[in-house]
């Protein structure tokens, strides 16, 4: 019979609060404990796990990398046991279901609330977290369990070298659009008529760049770089304020119009904005998460 491993969760705990308050002296106060027992129950937990967790960075105490691993873990174990304490004080039909989401910079705003919403539909309440970042970070940050799914508009390649799986939520045509006065000279012509015409791109690392460079390529035009951008926010504004056109997913044609004054310039044939949700199981379980996944299939099937 195999013996179980034991980790001592006090000193955990310790380690925990001086790597989330950065300081042995501020996570001595918040655990109303001495710095020399603190410090001799993390040399203690270092033994155990055989590995350094902290590092001097000035005069703070700073997590290596294993340490930043061991972080991971802490964190998720207290948040849940402080998520126990507040369950037990609340009745089970009013306790609030946890879903914490990534989205990359590149997804639209827009998308990312039509694919979100209906995970904040259950009978159970929902409580959402949402970070924006890259999809790297974002991917690391599921491996380790401080979020539940992360939206893309590409799926985890082996480069990222992480366990993650990625689900297809679907995908849509693209339009280029513009302010109504750029839009009206560049109908006229088009595709022709976008040749030297400032544009406005998501940066060249993400997945509809590429497709709308070659797209671009294939037309045999070429516009004025005038802008990448890594927030989709950012680009729609600047082309909102005339700068250039910019591409469109279908899914936001509508709302383009009607809240942001936008009027299409043409399609970009060929071209689909795809999006996926990635998780760290295969599959999904997380009853917010499967109802996202769910309506934004449907959603993209609509389109």
């Amino acid at each position: 019979m195999a013996v179980i491993r034991r980790i001592n969760y006090q000193h955990l705990l310790y380690f925990w609060a001086v790597v989330r308050t950065g300081s042995l002296t501020k996570a001595c106060e918040e655990l109303a404990l001495s710095a020399p027992t603190v410090s001799a129950q993390l040399r203690t937990l270092e033994e155990r796990l055989g590995e350094k967790l902290l590092a001097k960075s000035g005069r703070n105490l700073v997590p290596t990398e294993v340490g930043k691993l061991v972080f991971g873990y802490a964190n998720e174990i207290f948040t849940l046991g402080q998520e126990m304490l507040d369950a037990l004080e609340q009745r089970p039909s009013t306790r609030p279901l946890r879903l914490r989401v990534g989205i990359d910079d590149v997804v639209p705003k827009e998308i990312a609330y039509r694919i979100l919403e209906p995970g904040m539909q259950l009978k159970q309440l929902v409580r959402v977290t949402c970070r924006e970042g890259t999809l790297e970070r974002l991917v690391a940050d599921l491996v380790m369990h401080d979020i539940d799914v992360v939206l893309s508009d590409a799926p985890v390649t082996p480069t990222l070298n992480m366990r993650a799986h990625s689900h297809s939520l679907g995908q849509c045509k693209v339009y280029w659009m513009a302010t109504p006065a750029l839009a009206k000279t560049l109908r006229r012509g088009f595709p022709k008529s976008l040749d030297g015409v400032p544009v406005l791109l998501p940066t060249d690392d993400t997945a509809i760049r590429r497709a709308l460079d070659q797209w671009l390529d294939r037309q045999g035009v070429r516009p004025l770089m005038l802008g990448e951008f890594e927030d989709y926010a950012m680009l729609r504004e600047f082309a909102r304020a005339g700068h250039g056109f910019a591409p469109v997913p279908s899914v936001l044609e509508s709302q383009f119009r009607s809240q942001h004054g936008f009027v299409r310039i043409g399609m970009a044939h060929g071209v689909k904005a795809e999006f996926f949700a990635i998780s760290a199981e295969r599959k999904i379980k997380h009853p917010a998460v499967v109802a996202m996944t769910s309506a934004a299939r449907q959603l993209f099937a609509d389109s």
